[in-house]
This record gives structure tokens, C-alpha cells and sequence, in this order.
């Protein structure tokens, strides 16, 4: 499909101009004919993605867009909209007046180690943030972050690396790079488990080429940019800038560090580092896309921009709540949500009405069980990991207790919460948790599931590529091919995942 200016999306938006572009789709201006306002639109085409069926694309698209939604930060850019058309995918966000960080770098050379470290607790305090959702960016680059004329950094593309599948942010077999080589963490280029250390790396490398110029690991070709992620220690910036602080170039390496385990544990911690070389209070040299000037003059508005605010409504008292909740009402309304693909908003209600509930059926009656399984899965559904996982671990408890350790609920409760684990970007006791379950799934006289072993298997696997245990890894996934090549063929999409998988392992490892 040809899009050109002038077409209209979602018969809202009419494109303007492009601003960029790449394989799997474009950026335009365009105008919100509703609201006459100026946007940015996203278009995506599912089809251009190899190695996944576009329907199930997009599913996942409209999802991690409402989870993407739920994340309230001055640093992140607003979405507006989201959907389908015809082939493609849009996404309406918030138009961002001002530079990307490449070419705010670019402008800058060399790049003041001030403003770097400026941009960098910017972006601590977005990941941080997001984190807590918990959402993992997957591509933290120069590209998506902005610096607006005031000097404040947002963040973009937020949710949209995470929809595409592991291939589009790993090698393809012809070593080709989909997505962004120079940026990636080595359990993420490698397949393993992401999170929030994952992105700590990537602001690692961005910070690493803010101060010295250039990215920290670079090569003709995406396997060679993988190898030098995995066994060359970064060059130290102060070789490069005798100028930089020596506590900055420290946590820089740290944020480098192979083994996640060395990173920093967050980007709370990583923001305590940089507090103490923040700029102090002081008066901004009136340039735009200084980045230290939110610093300098927190929250203070421009001198020309000052205006009177507008005086504030007077405040409207909320509806009165029902003194008895309807449970078979919110039920039906919970249903009908769900349905419509409102998810968000069917897990609040149910979050709402299961106290009333227990109040009126017990909290151990079938009326009250049969919601709380609905309120986990919603949960999962919704991405809402953090939340899920109490209520995944209440269920399995009570349901081993009731049916014993080995009954398949119990288990598929425990399965679920350990991907919670690994969602929240706690890959040990995430791979702990799968360990424990795995000998449930291979006895076939208890509870044994082949096709949930083999996917408990596969994800110990790339547990364990998150950990940097790579020995293990590959002999963990060996194994794994061998029995799903037996049960399923050579061809099977799991047998071919993981033996693309060892193929890029032994390629590192020769």
C-alpha cells in the first residue's frame, strides 16, 4: 500500500509529511481533523515482519498500546490513538517539537559531559517508570528520545519494540540486524530473557556515545557488533575525555557489565549516581534543547512563555457508590467489557467488586473463586505482571492445598506467576520457579504435559542466556531440539527457534 500525503487515517488523521522511515513502516506529521491539533502517526505493516502471523501482530499491538497508555510520565510521549487499517497498523502519539538525541549529539561535538549526564537522569527517571509497570523499552537509542526546546527529554516508541516477536530484536540467520545491534543488551541480542536490565545496558551504550562520540561496540556486520558485545570490555571514555569525571566513567562501565547481575539493580540507582553531577541551581543560558535547564530552574517557565493561568473549576462532587454493590451485574458488565476488548477497564471493575463479593457469598464460595481466576487472567491479559502475581500465588496455594502439590491448575497458577517473574525482570527467581515446575511436566504420571515442558525448557533456556551462563544455555537448549525434533520434526517453529538460537551461540563461541 502506497501512502502518500493527504491520506487520511482512521478517517481522523490526514498525513502531512514523512519524518522517517524503516522496514516495517513510517513516521508522518499529520493533523487530528477533530481536535485540530498536530500529531505524529506510526504506521506498521504486520505482513513486512518475518517469522509471525500478522493477526496474532496485531493483537499483541492493541495490546501492549493499552498497556503502553497506563504509563503516566511527563518523559514519555502521549498516545493518543491506536488501531488497524486495511494491512497496516497506526499509532497516533503526541507531536514532539524539537530534536532526536542523534542529531542533538551531531550539533554538539564533543557533546558537554554536563548534558549528558543531564539527558541520562532524564531518562532514569522515565525507566524507572516505566519499569514499574512493568514495561522493558527493548530499544533505548538515540533515535527514540527527543530534546524539546525547554531541555526536557521524552521518550518514544514506548510498547512498540516489545509487540514484535524475539526475531525482531535479535539476528536473523543471514545475520542481517532487525532493530538496533549497536544498542543491544547481550542476553537480548543473544534471545534470553529481557528486563529492566536490559535497557540499563542499552543507557549504557547511549551514554558511552554521548560522551566519546561513538558507540562503545561497532562492526561491519551484526555478528561481529554481537561478539564485541559479548567478550570486548568497552573502552574507558576518559581515554577519550581526560575531562569526564572518573564516578561517571565508573558507571558507565557498570552499566555495561556482561552479566546483568553486575548492572546496577535500577534506574533509581542509577539516577543516585548522577544526582551528585547534576548542575546546581543556577540561571539557564537561554538556548533551547539545553538539557541541564530543567535542572538549573526546575519547573520554572520560559520568560517569554509566562502567562496567567487560567482560573480553575470549581470542583464537581463525584456520584454517590451504591451502598450494595450488584455482583451479578458487574459480572455481566465484566463480560460484555471483555467482549468489546476494553480490558483495562474490566479489570478495575472486577478489582472493585470482588471485596463485595466476599462479603456476600464468602470468600471461599465457587462465586468468588470463579472472579478471582477472572481478575488473575484479566491481570495477565492487561499486562498488569506486578499485580497478577499475588493474586496467581493466593490461587495456586489454596488449589495445592485443596488437590495436592502435583494437581495441572495448581501447576498452570505457578506456570503463570513464573512468567510474571520473568516479566518483572527477576530472571533468577523466575528460573527457579520454571526449575521447580519442570519435573511436574515431565511425569506423565502426575501431571505430564510434553508441549508445556518443552516451552518450560526453552524459556530455563533463555533464562539463563539473561544470566550469562551461556554453557548452560546451550546445552540446555541441545537437549531441548533433540526432543522436539522427535516429537514434532525438524520443522516445527520451535525446533527452528532454537536451533537458530545454538546457531548464533556456537557462531560467538567459534
Amino acid at each position: 500500500m502506497t501512502v502518500t500525503t493527504g491520506r487520511v487515517v482512521a478517517g481522523r488523521y490526514e498525513l502531512s509529511t514523512l519524518i522517517g522511515q524503516g522496514g516495517m513502516g513510517q513516521v508522518w506529521t499529520a493533523y487530528d481533523r477533530r481536535l485540530d491539533r498536530r500529531v505524529a502517526v506510526k504506521l506498521l505493516r504486520p505482513d513486512k515482519v518475518a517469522g509471525q502471523e500478522a493477526d496474532e501482530l496485531r493483537r499483541r499491538f492493541m495490546r501492549e498500546c493499552r498497556v503502553t497508555a497506563q504509563v503516566d510520565h511527563p518523559g514519555l510521549v502521549t498516545v493518543h490513538d491506536a488501531g488497524s487499517e486495511g494491512e497496516e497498523l497506526f499509532l497516533v502519539m503526541q507531536y514532539v517539537d524539537g530534536a532526536d538525541l542523534s542529531d542533538h549529539l551531531a550539533e554538539h561535538d564533543p557533546y558537554p559531559w554536563q548534558w549528558a549526564v543531564a539527558v541520562a537522569a532524564q531518562l532514569c527517571a522515565v525507566l524507572s517508570a516505566v519499569h514499574a509497570v512493568p514495561i522493558v523499552h527493548r530499544d533505548l537509542k538515540p533515535r527514540n528520545v527527543m530534546v524539546k526546546q525547554d531541555g526536557t527529554v521524552t521518550v518514544l516508541d514506548l510498547g512498540v519494540a516489545s509487540v514484535m516477536n524475539t526475531d525482531t530484536t535479535r539476528l536473523t540467520h543471514t545475520g542481517s540486524p532487525i532493530g538496533s545491534p549497536a544498542y543491544m543488551a547481550p542476553e537480548q541480542a543473544m534471545g534470553g530473557a529481557v528486563g529492566p536490565y536490559t535497557d540499563l545496558y542499552a543507557l549504557g551504550v547511549l551514554m558511552h556515545e554521548l560522551l566519546s562520540g561513538d558507540v562503545p561496540f561497532a562492526g561491519s556486520t551484526a555478528l561481529g557488533v554481537l561478539h564485541r558485545h559479548l567478550y570486548e570490555p568497552p573502552l574507558p571514555v576518559r581515554r577519550i575525555r581526560p575531562e569526564v569525571p572518573e564516578a561517571l566513567e565508573t558507571l558507565v562501565l557498570r552499566l555495561l557489565a556482561k552479566d546483568p547481575q553486575h548492572r546496577p539493580a535500577s534506574a533509581q540507582e542509577v539516577y543516585e549516581h548522577l544526582a551528585a553531577l547534576l548542575p546546581a541551581r543556577g540561571t539557564p543560558t537561554g538556548a533551547p534543547l539545553d538539557p541541564t535547564r530543567p535542572f538549573l530552574r526546575p519547573h520554572a517557565p520560559w520568560p517569554d512563555r509566562a502567562r496567567t493561568p487560567a482560573p480553575r473549576p470549581a470542583p464537581v462532587a463525584p456520584p454517590p457508590m451504591a451502598e450494595k454493590p450488584d455482583v451479578a451485574a458487574a459480572v455481566d458488565e465484566v463480560k460484555r467489557l471483555l467482549g468489546e476488548g476494553r480490558i483495562t477497564q474490566a479489570v478495575d471493575i472486577l478489582g472493585a467488586i470482588l471485596p463485595a463479593a466476599a462479603e456476600q457469598h464468602g470468600e471461599h464460595s465457587p462465586v468468588v473463586r470463579t472472579l478471582r481466576k477472572q481478575y488473575a487472567a484479566t491481570l495477565m491479559d492487561d499486562g498488569q505482571y506486578r499485580r497478577a502475581l499475588p493474586e496467581l500465588r493466593r490461587l495456586a496455594d489454596e488449589r495445592a492445598a485443596e488437590a495436592g502439590q502435583a494437581d495441572p491448575q495448581s501447576l498452570r497458577y505457578r506456570y503463570e506467576a513464573a512468567q510474571c517473574l520473568e516479566q518483572l525482570g527477576q530472571p533468577a527467581a523466575a528460573l527457579a520457579e520454571y526449575r521447580a515446575l519442570l519435573p511436574y511436566y515431565e511425569n506423565q504420571y502426575v501431571s505430564g504435559d510434553p508441549q508445556l515442558a518443552h516451552d518450560v525448557r526453552r524459556r530455563i533456556g533463555h533464562l539463563l542466556l539473561a544470566l550469562g551462563d551461556r554453557p548452560s544455555a546451550h546445552d540446555t537448549l541441545a537437549r531441548l531440539l533433540m526432543d522436539v525434533e522427535r516429537l514434532h520434526g525438524p520443522g516445527s517453529p520451535m525446533a527452528v527457534e532454537i536451533r537458530r538460537t545454538l546457531q548464533w551461540l556456537g557462531q560467538v563461541r567459534g
